[in-house]
């Protein structure tokens, strides 16, 4: 009833969205904006490689088995001069080094649906370029599509309370991506596309004034907002391969 059902794009919520999309064989675009995406797509278009890995797990260990420094969070990491999960914290030097990269939202989605056929990263910066990859693979595989926004999670809800929070870049992401995307829409992902549509001549004033935003930048991180918010600026398509990120090049 509510895989969306006949229709070749799809959009689904967070963590059930990305396991029953995987489930279902679909191809799979992971969104999160603000900043695991961003993070990953800026990373490889630099030529870094990256490991993803939920949060709840030990990571520092993780690293350590496939030989990768472990990113820090923000904080921490601008005091030592290291790599960040913020995205502009990733330049040329770090072509060819290799890094494991935790989140809540874009990593533990990841981590949950990466036995998918194909799991793409999918951002702002290269909404088109990951939209023509899905385009393409679906050609070759005829699978369906699922364009997952990941949301954030309330830091204050209780036990018995969903934590998902709806994040709305990552709605307006996911609907960037959709609207580059060729077959036929479900009605979620038809509205998805089109609070995009509507929003796209004022996008980067409505993602600095949302709240995820508002709490990156009163954290000093205005620059990431900046950088996240910009569209089509990459070509650089991120595909999950032997649990690290590769940079698609036309082949599963």
């Amino acid at each position: 009833m509510f895989s969306q059902s006949p229709y070749v794009c799809r959009m689904e919520w967070g963590r059930r969205g990305a396991r029953e999309a995987a489930e279902r064989g679909d191809i799979i675009i992971i969104v999160d904006i603000l900043s695991f995406s961003s993070t990953v797509v800026s990373a490889l278009h630099f030529g870094a490689v990256i490991y993803p890995y939920p949060p709840y797990g030990n990571g520092k260990q993780y690293a350590k088995e496939v030989n990768a420094e472990y990113i820090l969070g923000r904080a921490e990491a601008a005091k030592a001069g290291k790599s960040t999960l913020s995205p502009v914290s990733f330049n040329e030097e770090h072509s060819k080094k290799r890094y494991v990269l935790s989140s809540l939202n874009g990593a533990f989605c990841t981590w949950i649906a990466s036995k998918a056929q194909a799991l793409f990263i999918g951002s702002l910066l290269n909404a088109a370029a990951v939209a023509s990859a899905a385009n393409q693979l679906r050609l070759k595989t005829k699978a369906n599509i699922t364009v997952i926004p990941c949301g954030e999670q309330w830091s204050n809800g209780g036990e018995e309370e969903d934590t998902l929070r709806p994040a709305m870049e990552d709605y307006l992401g996911a609907g960037a991506i959709l609207s580059y995307l060729e077959g036929e829409k479900s009605p979620e992902a038809e509205v998805c596309m089109g609070a995009f549509l509507q929003a796209e001549p004022k996008l980067d004033a409505l993602i600095w004034d949302s709240g995820s935003s508002r709490e990156l930048r009163e954290r000093g991180f205005a620059a990431d907002v900046e950088h996240c918010s910009r569209l089509n600026v990459y070509q650089s398509v991120p595909i999950l391969k032997d649990n690290h990120f590769v940079l698609y090049n036309g082949e599963l």
